[in-house]
């Protein structure tokens, strides 16, 4: 895939990588446990298999998934996410989140399973785990951490 945005930015160039139709979709299926290519097409009813072939060989471009062949002939493969695949599973959250505030029709919601109460986002210092509740986004004066 082509960048999109030349922004410097962390949300622009984050969409450079999985701003894609359909790139979310797959790879919350894979994280959903769908891991066979016909396990995704099925579950994203519309996508053809050409452009799930994409994708997918896009996201491991990328870092995001792993392929392991699994059938020589033919040649079948399963995916899993690697680390930096299975952290987007905060953002799916935030999404669900987000949905279950704004959506006409909520699909889904965040709930913690010992109680069944929903539950919402919350952010914490990496320091010292305390609870933060006012946040500011700051410009980063040095490359990546990655």
């Amino acid at each position: 895939m082509k960048p999109k945005y030349n922004i410097p930015c962390n949300i622009a160039q984050s969409l450079n990588i999985i701003g894609d139709r359909w790139t979310l979709l797959i790879i919350h299926e894979i994280l959903n446990g769908n891991t066979m290519f016909n396990e995704i097409k099925k579950a994203l009813n519309g996508i053809s298999s050409n452009l799930l072939s994409e994708r997918l060989r896009y996201l491991e471009e990328e870092g995001l998934i792993v392929s392991e062949l699994y059938s020589q002939h033919p040649p079948r493969y399963s995916y899993n996410l690697t680390t930096s695949g299975r952290d987007l599973e905060h953002v799916f959250n935030a999404l669900i989140v987000w949905g279950s505030n704004h959506l006409k029709k909520c699909y889904k919601r965040l709930i913690d399973p010992s109680t069944g109460d929903e539950v919402g986002i919350a952010y914490y210092s990496l320091k010292t785990g305390e609870m933060v509740h006012d946040i500011q986004v700051v410009e980063e004066l040095t490359e990546s951490r990655n």
